[in-house]
């Protein structure tokens, strides 16, 4: 059994459903403190709902820090009697490892730290600093983790220059997908108002409904922007609809209506809201709206991470990697505000949040190999770029 695989099957034993973390940092950090990193563990939030943090760092002979982030939560498994087996306890079968959170992303972990130990086996005194930046609430409300965290680490003035997120970004095989961006999410809550009444006597009521339909009907069909080279088209969709009180004689007095923005670069918060308000306005409406803004897009353009990541992946798979920024939200939004350049890489992401969650065994020691790759590339890049200044 490789150290990837025996490190990662520890991971999926210890339960951490959100925001439990089930004993995960410490059993991560009894392998990165003998590597030389010092490691902060940072509990957030209140009592009933505490979140265990981590940001451990070795720094490198040079100002330049890679940080490799993710999360040790998982989400919860669902009807056990649906599972073939216990979702805590790793599996083997087919050729696969089954397991809460075996793709999202325990593995991913696993692969990180044991790419690090190799990394300073074979280079002991490198250039590039790393760093690891964990949580256990990335798949909760996500206000307690990494959005904390690197707040903190701003007001340090101790923000890596590179990130790796190892959300599971792969389709087929490990290294044939990675994110190099993300799209913002902005949700609204719309309540649009009229005049409850008898359904027999309408010209005495104010259906909300009937008002709203013309103004939904143009949102839905508006073209919010085009999309870029990076990003498909903003799209606006409704999730739920909610009016009247049950009877069927009754004409409700408000409608609400949830709805979500993801919307690209070419877009802005403000744009849409603004845009969003001004139909509602045309078409008469009296209406409330809470707006929650679920994630900034952030984006990476090709440069020195994105090169870095596509030779690794290239050397240890043959593949030429699809850089995509497809799919929802992850912590990348957060780091992304202040680290410049963030990509995600993780294993194939097909059985995530599912039951039977697992990932295919041939995937696990390339994700290492390939996130031990990037380091030497990164280092490499370190060391130009200080004989050059020198």
């Amino acid at each position: 059994m490789s150290a990837t695989l025996r490190l990662a099957e520890q991971l999926i034993s210890l339960p951490s459903v959100t925001p439990e973390d089930g004993g995960c940092t410490a059993l991560i950090n009894s392998h990165l403190a003998p590597l030389g990193f010092q490691c902060e563990v940072i509990d957030l939030g209140p009592d009933h709902f505490k979140v265990r943090n981590l940001w451990a760092k070795r720094p490198g002979t040079s100002q330049q820090t890679l940080a490799f982030a993710g999360h040790v939560d998982v989400v919860p498994t669902g009807p056990l009697h649906q599972w073939s087996s216990d979702p805590f306890t790793p599996t083997h079968r087919d050729g696969k490892l089954f397991g809460r959170g075996a793709s999202d992303m325990k593995t991913s972990l696993a692969a990180m730290v044991v790419a690090a130990q190799e990394f300073y086996q074979e280079c002991p005194n490198p250039a590039l600093g790393i760093a690891f930046l964990l949580t256990s609430d990335e798949e909760g409300p996500a206000l307690d983790g990494t959005v904390r965290i690197c707040e903190m680490l701003q007001q340090r003035n101790e923000t890596p220059h590179y990130c790796i997120v190892g959300e599971p970004t792969s389709v087929q095989q490990t290294g044939d997908m990675i994110k190099n961006g993300r799209r913002g999410s902005l949700s609204g809550k719309l309540t649009v108002k009229g005049i409850q009444g008898h359904i027999a006597y309408p010209q005495l009521a104010d259906n909300p409904v009937h008002r709203a339909a013309p103004a939904l009907a143009e949102l839905a069909s508006m073209v919010w922007d085009t999309g870029n080279e990076f990003f498909p088209p903003t799209s606006w969709q409704i999730s739920n609809v909610q009016a009247g009180t049950g009877a069927t004689n009754v004409i409700p007095g408000e409608m609400v209506i949830d709805f979500n923005f993801r919307f690209c670069t070419e877009s802005t918060e403000m744009s849409l809201k603004q845009r969003l308000t001004d139909v509602l306005l045309k078409h008469g409406l009296t209406f409330d709206i809470e707006w929650t803004l679920g994630g900034l897009p952030f984006l990476t353009t090709p440069g020195t991470l994105v090169k870095a990541v596509q030779e690794a992946i290239l050397d240890v798979t043959g593949l030429h990697t699809e850089l995509s920024t497809t799919g929802g939200t992850s912590d990348g939004r957060f780091i992304a505000q202040t680290c410049p350049q963030v990509i995600e890489l993780g294993p194939p992401n097909a059985t995530i949040h599912k039951i039977d969650e697992h990932v295919a065994l041939a995937d696990i020691e390339p994700l290492k190999n390939i996130y031990k790759a990037v380091l030497f590339n990164l280092n490499n890049a370190c060391s130009v770029q200080a004989s050059q200044t020198a």
